[in-house]
């Protein structure tokens, strides 16, 4: 690695929007819409609108959940924001959220708008009486562990996922630091799981749906192809836990919403029907090859 120059910070910051690496084009020091536009509205109680990261998995995996459990009334139009255009500071998508992230839900039923994955979770939770604990100790649990991710994940994301991924250079310090938080947070998790089913005991709960999309599929190494630098085949209760999750139909379904990569098979750019995941997934739209 050639060594950089130590950096002396100036009095004052101001902003070089040519740095900040592959998402500089999206990055800024100031909130608000940088443009007008209108967001789509289907039919369904939910409007979601998000993109298939690990955030708004969360949420995809809980409507799914809901549905199968015969909450009918849980029923969704998943609209996909595509943050590398800048969907997310249109005017419309900004007064639904002000900090312009994914996801946003907006419940037509009530014109409520929620932001924030773990937001959103507890407000369907709550809506539907569903994957929280009633139990007052299993409930405090699973509040634990989701505020756990809440404020985990973006060491993570935005700590070992920018430096080892995203970053315009590989730095050795900021990786080492972030490895070695996302490493012990994974040693967290697997001290808990080996005594534990789920997140909330042996109950599965939103705190579950909160934490698999990034820990999950870290624990996987599908994840920065971050693997094997992490070691992540040492968390065998954490690797358990994530097959078993896997394993649940309406986590299939909802890791395919609003997914904009992997095999085309495996990705649903947009959901407004039950029949969409067998219909209308990337390889059944993508128009067929003329070889006459």
């Amino acid at each position: 690695m050639s060594e950089q120059d130590e950096y002396t910070p100036p009095k004052v910051w101001t902003w070089d929007d040519a740095s900040g690496g592959r998402f500089a084009s999206i990055n800024r020091p100031i909130a608000g819409p940088t443009h007008d536009k209108e967001l789509p509205r289907g039919k369904h109680p939910f409007q979601l609108y998000s993109l298939g990261t690990p955030n708004g998995v969360k949420v995809t995996i809980m409507l799914e959940e809901l549905l199968a459990a015969g909450h009918t009334d849980a029923e969704y139009d998943a609209w996909l924001i595509k943050i590398g255009d800048g969907d997310q500071f249109g005017s419309d998508y900004v007064k639904l959220n002000p900090n312009s992230k994914i996801p946003v839900m907006l419940d037509t039923t009530t014109d409520t708008r929620v932001f924030e994955s773990g937001s959103i979770l507890m407000y369907l939770a709550n809506r539907f009486r569903a994957f929280l604990p009633t139990d007052h100790q299993a409930h405090t649990e699973a509040m634990n562990w989701l505020f756990w991710q809440m404020g985990s994940a973006p060491y993570l994301g935005g700590g070992f996922g920018h430096f080892y991924a995203y970053a315009p250079f590989k730095m050795e310090y900021p990786i080492n630091r972030f490895a070695m938080e996302v490493k012990r947070q994974l040693d967290v998790l697997d001290r808990h799981l080996a005594d534990h089913e789920y997140m909330a005991g042996s109950e599965y709960s939103i705190a579950d749906m909160a934490i698999w999309p990034w820990y999950g599929t870290l624990a996987k190494g599908r994840i920065y192809d971050a693997g094997e630098f992490l070691s992540v085949h040492e968390y065998k209760n954490v690797i358990r836990w994530t097959d078993q999750i896997a394993e649940r139909p309406a986590v299939q379904r909802g890791r395919m919403v609003n997914r904009t990569y992997g095999e085309p098979s495996s990705q649903l750019h947009e959901r407004h029907d039950a029949s969409d995941f067998d219909t209308k997934t990337q390889d059944k739209l993508q128009p067929v090859s003329d070889e006459s």
